[in-house]
């Protein structure tokens, strides 16, 4: 048995509009398996593969009204690179955004509908991620965090310190996933971006919300009703969902 972590997921006002924005932003390509779900991932991709994590966003009615703990780290491959890709972030609707990063050389912009993410300057760690150098989660515990998930999904832990983790697939390939210590502060709704799992075979998804459970995750009800999918908690309370049959 195992888990893949195979999409982030965001929710959105408009998912067609969001979807094609990071489509054109990742250089990937855009479909649908349904009205109000627009599904982002590298043309020609065999789902599920860790080269790459892919995106899924997915139109609900309620507005923003946290600041998000999950973003993404775009990966640049040289100075020029960097400044080619945040203008063209910001001709496809990216806005500068500010986070309180100061004088950093990293560019924060936010999507069309304000979520932050990072384009990183070159670094040679990120090298071969694709266009993803990382998906990065705010905690209060890095150490702790790295724990849960190193055993939740077959990622390899590779850097552990009181402020930062790093994990990626136990392959070697595709982005990082990055926890980082901040003080994200009382969470008083659920996420609007998270992490979507997949077990190797659909049929195991029940066994693997056990293990979890024993892990630390707890049951979570942010009302998604009747649906394949089990949806649990993080031991710091960041919602995630197991992706089941169909």
């Amino acid at each position: 048995m195992g888990l893949q972590l195979v999409q982030v997921n965001f929710k959105a006002r408009d998912d067609s509009a969001l979807g094609r924005f990071w489509a054109d932003a990742l250089g990937w390509g855009v479909s649908s398996e349904g009205p109000g779900v627009t599904n982002v991932e590298p043309v020609d991709f065999v789902w599920p593969d860790p080269t790459a994590v892919c995106v899924d966003v997915v139109t609900v009615p309620d507005p923003e009204t946290v600041k998000y703990r999950v973003h993404l780290d775009l990966a640049t491959t040289s100075a020029a690179h960097q400044t080619e890709l945040v203008a063209r972030l910001k001709e496809l609707g990216a806005t500068p955004a500010d986070v309180g990063q100061g004088d950093v050389p990293w560019t924060v912009l936010a999507d069309p509908e304000g979520n932050v993410f990072c384009v990183l300057e070159p670094r040679e760690i990120y090298r071969d991620t694709g266009p993803i150098a990382a998906v990065v989660v705010d905690c209060a515990d890095p150490r702790a965090m790295a724990r849960f998930w190193g055993e939740a999904v077959d990622w390899t832990v590779h850097e552990v310190t009181d402020d930062h983790a790093r994990l990626r697939s136990a392959k070697g390939v595709g982005p990082y996933l990055e926890f980082l210590r901040t003080t994200p502060g009382a969470k008083t709704v659920w996420n609007r971006v998270h992490l979507d799992l997949a077990p190797d075979r659909r049929d195991e998804q029940a066994a693997e919300v056990a293990r979890l459970q024993t892990l630390g995750a707890t049951r979570a009800d942010v009302g998604q009703g009747d649906v394949p999918w089990i949806v649990l908690a993080d031991p710091e309370g960041n919602e995630f969902c197991v992706l089941g049959p169909g």
